[in-house]
């Protein structure tokens, strides 16, 4: 077994963050604090060009394989062989009705050493609502949902083609919104403007915290060394479902810890649950309660 050795790998190192929305203001932020590293953002880089959260532009990859593809964007732009990158993706909450929420993936692609470490995390409490309207109808209980005018807006005609007419980013002011919605419920045949947050980082405070927290988190991961090959990362792959029932022992489908696993070698290790429970109530059993 490598004894480890890779405490601070980037130390000093210049990493550069692809992004065109900001976001190096909160990931710069703590690559420097946590891991001693430099930054920098590459001047015209458009990584519009690989999907837009507005729809005009698809996402033809999944969120991962659009960040590997946005960092490698800075990295080939700045000649730089470490590349940071964020993607998210909102949309409905995946276990409570009628909520939304947020899945937001940051990597670090480091080709000198040929591996890549990814971290996410989910946000439960997204600043991310819509609704749709027609000109002057009252719309000051959405507008106080959405954090409206600190969080921006985007209009767009209710039934749309995915073109640019009609479509308005970054709406911060009340008389931008009301040229927008009048403009957007004129392209649009039922007459309706549709209204939802904008979700580009600089437009979206909250999300911009998150993505500083989801920075910290990477950063973190990043310092974690395999035991095996003292490679960077070494961290969660995934939920490892299982915990027995009290009763019967048989396996439920609740988690019974995380695989922890290298982004270099096949090293792997197990974490058990942050609450220590190592049985469940028979409740969850599909032999005891089926």
């Amino acid at each position: 077994m490598r004894t480890p050795t890779l405490n601070q790998p980037y130390h000093g190192k210049k990493i550069v963050i692809a992004t065109m929305h900001l976001k190096d203001t909160v990931i710069g932020t703590s690559l420097q604090r946590n891991l001693g590293a430099r930054h920098m953002v590459p001047i015209g880089l458009n990584t519009d060009v690989l999907g837009t959260f507005t729809g005009e532009i698809e996402r033809s990859e999944m969120v991962l394989a659009t960040a590997i593809a946005k960092a490698r964007l800075g990295m080939v732009k700045s000649g730089i062989r470490y590349g940071i990158a964020s993607e998210g993706s909102y949309g409905p909450h995946p276990e409570i009705p009628l909520l939304s929420a947020g899945f937001e993936l940051m990597v670090l692609v480091d080709d000198l050493r040929e591996i890549v470490i990814v971290e996410s995390l989910i946000d439960e409490v997204p600043k991310y609502f819509n609704t749709s309207v027609t000109p002057g109808e009252e719309m000051d209980g959405f507008l106080d949902l959405t954090g409206f005018p600190d969080h921006a807006l985007i209009v767009r005609p209710n039934c749309w083609d995915k073109t640019a007419d009609g479509l308005a980013k970054g709406v911060r002011n009340l008389a931008e919104l009301k040229a927008a919605i009048e403009l957007a419920a004129k392209l649009s045949p039922d007459g309706k403007a549709f209204v939802q947050n904008d979700m580009r980082a600089h437009m979206n405070p909250t999300r911009m915290q998150k993505i500083g927290e989801l920075a910290d988190a990477l950063c973190a991961r990043v310092k974690q060394e395999c035991p095996a090959c003292a490679m960077p990362g070494f961290g969660k792959m995934k939920q490892l479902k299982g915990l027995p029932c009290r009763e019967c022992d048989t396996p439920t489908a609740l988690p019974k810890g995380t695989l922890l696993g290298c982004v270099s070698c096949n090293h792997t290790g197990f974490e058990p649950r942050e609450d220590m429970m190592s049985h469940t109530s028979a409740q969850f059993c599909p032999s005891c309660n089926p």
